[in-house]
C-alpha cells in the first residue's frame, strides 16, 4: 500500500505528495476547462501513468530476462469526450523501440514484451469504456 496525499491550493491547482519518497507534484485544471493548464491535469497523469507503466513493466521483463530495453519511447494521446459528463474517451499509445534495440529480439521475445505492455496493472485497471489501441514500432 502507498499513500499519496494531495493538497487543494486554489485556483484549481493541487499538490500532490508521494508518501514513501515525499516526491511532489502538482495538478492544474486543463485550460480548456478552466484551469491555466500550467501542469499536468489530473487526466494527463492517467495517460502519463499508462504509458510510463507500460514502459516500466517491459522494462521489469527486460530486466529478468537480461535484455536491454534502454532507450524506448512511449506516446500516449489524450482524448476527452466532447458531450458531458467529461471523461477520458480514448487513449491511443504509440511504442517506439528503436532499430538498434529492436534488431535484438526474435519474434517470440517482441511478442514477450508486447503482452507485458498490453497486461501491465494500469492498463489492466482502465474501464471498458476507455478505449486503448496500442502500436509498436519495433526499429522506428
Amino acid at each position: 500500500m502507498v499513500d499519496i496525499y494531495s493538497h487543494y491550493e486554489g485556483g484549481l491547482r493541487c499538490i500532490s505528495t508521494h508518501g514513501p519518497s515525499r516526491a511532489s507534484l502538482a495538478t492544474d485544471a486543463p485550460a480548456d476547462n478552466y484551469g491555466k493548464g500550467g501542469s499536468f491535469s489530473p487526466t494527463d497523469l492517467v495517460a502519463t501513468a499508462l504509458g510510463t507503466c507500460m514502459l516500466t513493466t517491459m522494462g521489469i521483463l527486460a530486466h529478468k530476462r537480461g535484455w536491454l530495453v534502454d532507450g524506448m519511447d512511449v506516446h500516449v494521446k489524450k482524448e476527452m469526450t466532447k458531450a458531458l459528463p467529461r471523461r477520458i474517451d480514448r487513449l491511443p499509445v504509440e511504442l517506439s523501440i528503436p532499430a538498434s534495440i529492436a534488431a535484438a529480439f526474435d519474434e517470440s521475445a517482441r511478442k514477450e514484451l508486447e503482452n507485458s505492455a498490453h497486461t501491465c496493472p494500469v492498463r489492466l485497471s482502465l474501464l471498458p469504456a476507455i478505449e486503448v489501441p496500442i502500436t509498436f514500432r519495433w526499429g522506428g
